[in-house]
This record gives structure tokens, sequence and C-alpha cells, in this order.
């Protein structure tokens, strides 16, 4: 499927595009197509599901990579492949405080509510113990599990599922 890069976004054009949100729930679909985070299309270039343009030119996975670590997201990136491949639909979670939400295989948008909420954190970054609090509150509250993913310097991942407990 070709698209064409836009800015921090890839939009989908072709005419199938709607194949990949229907079915498995990549992007939001527009009035000009099917809009693509900069994530979603390195997954999906990876995949061979799409080609990108950028007017003129083809984008390969090494400019798009470069692309995703200037704007210090590849950490999302390796998190977000790994759960995709994991079978896990992922949806940004912005409105939530975390960087996705996690729906379980199965389960879709639209089709119920996400099991997880996700915050991407580096094996050197600290965080404060009010902002954690307000993490496992706020997944708590929206009755989700927050899934902590730290990535170390050899872009592995470990996940911590962190509950809320009432002593």
């Amino acid at each position: 499927m070709n698209s064409i890069l836009k800015d921090d976004r890839v939009i989908v054009i072709d005419e199938h595009a709607h194949n990949l949100y229907n079915k498995r729930y990549y992007g939001n679909l527009t009035n000009i197509g099917l809009e693509l985070s900069l994530i979603e299309a390195l997954y999906l270039l990876n995949k061979d599901k799409i080609l990108i343009f950028d007017g003129e030119n083809i984008v390969d996975e090494n400019r798009l990579t470069g692309i995703i670590k200037d704007k210090h997201i590849y950490s999302h990136y390796l998190v977000y492949s790994d759960l995709r491949t994991r079978g896990y639909i992922i949806k940004t979670g912005f409105k939530y405080g975390s960087d996705f939400r996690i729906y379980e295989r199965g389960h879709s948008p639209g089709d119920g509510h996400s099991s997880f909420l996700v915050k991407i954190l580096s094996e050197e970054q600290s965080i404060k113990v009010t902002d954690f609090s307000s993490y496992v509150r706020v997944a708590h509250g929206v009755r989700k599990s927050l899934l902590l993913a730290v990535v170390d310097d050899e872009y592995d991942i470990t996940y911590y599922n962190v509950e809320w407990t009432r002593p």
C-alpha cells in the first residue's frame, strides 16, 4: 500500500487502507486516508505492508528509524513492536497520561475497554514517587492495570505489572 510521509504522520492513500484499520486497528481513518503515527508506519514498513514516499523518493526503514530516533521515541517503537508482535492492539494513551493503552488479544477498540495502560521508561531514568503514584492511581481509577515497560541500553524490554492495593 502506498503512503506519504507528511510531517510527523504517514498517510496511507491506498484504496485498501481501510483493511489496516478495520481488521488490525492501525491508525485513524480520516477524509484524506489512514493516518499512521511514525511508530505504526515503521512497524508496517518492517512487515512489508506499506511503501512510504516523501513526495518523490521512497522512505526506507533506515531513514524512518533515524527520524524516530531524532524525535527520541525509539524506545516507544521498540515497545510498540514487541506488544504488536505478541498480538495486542495498541492505541495512544495520552488522555490517561500514559504512552499506550493495550487491548487484550481478541478484543478491540469499540469492542470493549483496554486492559492496560503502558508507561515507557528508560533504564537510567528516574521518576518521582508522586509521579509513579499518579500513574498507578489513574490506571486504577479507569479500571486498568499499569504496565511499566523499562527499556535498557541494549534495547531489551522488561515489563512490570503494577497494581494498586489497599493497605
